[in-house]
């Protein structure tokens, strides 16, 4: 049995965001000590690094919840794993179409940049008007990006 500090630890995960994961129900509420500290199993850690690594490879815990749950039964079709992953796929090749397209624009902008006066300078230029950019390469929801 683990400690949340040495889970944590073993799965590179901090103890806020375990509890968190608890707190949502990824991972599940631990035992107790009988010092009421919480005590995880070999399996916890297991569900943990799993998490860990879906979230580097940019999975949302939606998608996290429902790949746990597909792994919780593991005679069905892997088909709605596939399916997830395949979605997460697309969401990936999205955002790396949206990256080129703000590199390219950056790209565009700093070489017009004459290096004059701020009165003159073509970067806070466009910045100010969109309508300056040759692309769309704004995120839909690029006020709520982290």
């Amino acid at each position: 049995m683990l400690t949340i500090g040495k889970l944590g630890d073993a799965a590179g995960v901090k103890v806020p965001t375990i509890r968190y994961y608890e707190q949502i129900g990824l991972l599940p509420e631990a035992e107790r000590s009988a010092g009421n500290q919480r005590l995880y199993s070999r399996k916890a850690l297991e569900r943990l690094a799993f998490i860990r690594h879906a979230r580097g490879l940019g999975f949302t815990l939606e998608a996290i919840r429902d790949l746990l749950s597909l792994s919780d039964r593991p005679d069905q079709s892997c088909a709605a794993a596939d399916a997830i992953a395949r979605a997460q796929l697309a969401e990936v090749e999205s955002r790396l179409a949206r990256l080129t397209a703000l590199k390219a624009e950056l790209e565009r902008m700093v070489v017009q940049c004459a290096g004059g006066k701020i009165a003159d300078c073509r970067v806070i230029e466009v910045l100010g008007d969109h309508a300056h950019c040759a692309t769309d390469h704004c995120h839909p929801h690029a006020d709520h990006l982290e």
